[in-house]
């Protein structure tokens, strides 16, 4: 390792990013600080204040002796990653922006950005490990499982994880939490985000109706009954138990309720009180794949990932005319149309896809 580099790192006034800050300086790099602005309002009800994220990061930064830039993307931001949740919630789909914002704005212009300013490799406070193997670079699982985000970074390629860092691969969260306290107080006692910052999970129906109209629509039980009503399709997933105001139903018992499938040409929701028929094995065709390095291999045993913390599921991979199709060889719960598949070998992540049809 070579600690004369020069090196940025995306300060978003976050514990792990700070972490992230004082290991680089401990580790001997020249280490400066760039905090990323993607959204340019302030929401303190989703508990997402820029400017208190800035003075955090900048007090982080004083604290070490480096310098705190700035760059805004919130434009890109809107257009390649916004733009693309609302687009795909209209459509019926469960996209994960995440993905995109790292493929799209962090690992794309602001790597780019970084590169023009003179500076040798970016770091970021995910929880990732990249491993050079014979001048090709793999993307690991960090050494923490449970916090594990190499989900959210399949898509990166060589060309860009050579010149990254995260210098949280191989400490728990639990160490980065101890480390802040000894370093910064107030860091190690800010909340962790959820999500996408300026959305957060719990307020995303709230959040998502300022940019997306009611759309009143009939809820309907598997065999066609009209059960109740919905206001958007967007403000469901496929899965979900929770928020469906549907209770009390008589001729029904007291089981909970969850999503089946959202049908928009008819606008009907559809739920179903038998969780069993939320599981899916067989055959699913991935669009917009992206490999770290090399494409899985036909027939070859591997494990698949549907959503960021989810179980490893047994997987096979069939390639038709550039095509890839993944076949489930265990139940999964809730696989969704516009959902990413990840897959991996062991504990390196070898890329995956957006999931676009599934096959009964």
């Amino acid at each position: 390792m070579n600690n004369t580099k020069n090196v940025a790192i995306a300060m978003s006034g976050g514990v792990d990013s700070s972490i992230s800050a004082v290991l680089l300086k401990e580790m001997g790099y020249r280490v400066t600080g760039i905090f990323m602005k993607n959204w340019e309002e302030d929401d303190d009800d989703n508990n997402c204040n820029v400017a208190d994220d800035y003075k955090d990061a900048k007090r982080v930064a004083d604290k070490l002796g480096i310098n705190l830039l700035t760059v805004n993307f919130s434009d890109k931001y809107w257009q390649l990653v916004f733009q693309r949740l609302i687009d795909g919630l209209l459509s019926g789909i469960t996209p994960n922006p995440d993905i995109f914002c790292n493929k799209e704005i962090k690992f794309k212009y602001f790597y780019q950005h970084i590169l023009s300013l003179g500076y040798d490799q970016l770091a970021t406070g995910h929880y990732a490990k990249v491993e050079n193997e014979d001048n090709k670079f793999k993307l690991k699982v960090a050494n923490d499982w449970s916090k594990d985000q190499t989900y959210f970074l399949y898509m990166l390629q060589q060309d860009v994880l050579k010149n990254i860092i995260f210098p949280l691969e191989n400490i728990t969260k639990i160490e980065v939490k101890n480390i802040a306290k000894e370093f910064d107080l107030k860091i190690s006692e800010k909340k962790e985000s959820m999500g996408i910052c300026f959305i957060g999970k719990k307020n995303f129906t709230k959040f998502i109706k300022q940019y997306l109209k009611d759309n009143p629509g009939d809820i309907l039980d598997e065999f066609g009954n009209i059960i109740g009503q919905h206001l958007g399709l967007f403000n469901y997933t496929i899965g979900q138990r929770k928020g469906l105001g549907i209770g009390g139903i008589s001729d029904t018992n007291n089981d909970p309720w969850f999503v089946l499938s959202k049908d928009v040409s008819s606008n009907n929701l559809v739920v179903t009180q038998d969780e069993k028929k939320l599981l899916y094995k067989g055959k699913l065709l991935l669009s917009s794949t992206s490999w770290v390095h090399d494409a899985p291999i036909a027939n070859e045993k591997y494990s698949a990932r549907f959503r960021h913390g989810g179980r490893l599921v047994p997987v096979l991979i069939e390639e038709i005319n550039k095509r890839y199709y993944v076949i489930l060889e265990e139940y999964e719960r809730a696989v969704t149309i516009g959902q990413s598949a990840v897959i991996y070998r062991d504990n390196e992540c070898l890329g995956g896809g957006i999931i676009k049809q599934l096959f009964q």
